[in-house]
């Protein structure tokens, strides 16, 4: 007897239980909050590849590439790793292989990373 309550049960239980659906919504907005008067600025990250002329931690350094020397300064967010990507603590010396990564125009370079290639 007990069984075929539970057999009732279950089969008019299971009927509700495979009608259940699911719905997913997506709904994208965009909203615009800025003045007309802002102009929307890009920024991009370059490179500059060549060999370290001179090098003041923490302040400047000078990077003799194709185009000839080229002066950045450095802020306390710049990195400076070699080409695995782990942090070198010695100080550059003149003569090393780097390539510095900026933002910016040329007037307000800022660094982002410099890797030490050799």
């Amino acid at each position: 007897m007990k069984k075929t309550i539970i057999a009732l049960v279950c089969g008019l239980v299971a009927p509700l239980a495979f009608a259940q659906t699911s719905t997913t919504t997506t709904e994208e907005t965009t909203t615009s909050t800025r003045p007309s008067t802002t102009a929307e600025t890009t920024t991009s990250t370059t490179y500059e590849a060549g060999t370290v002329s001179t090098y003041e931690p923490n302040k400047t350094i000078v990077v003799r590439g194709e185009q000839g020397p080229v002066s950045f300064a450095l802020g306390t967010a710049a990195n400076i790793v070699d080409a695995a990507g782990k942090a070198v603590t010695a100080p550059l010396r003149s003569g090393q292989k780097v390539r510095v990564y900026y933002t910016g125009p040329t007037e307000h370079r800022t660094v982002e990373r410099v890797i030490v290639e050799e």
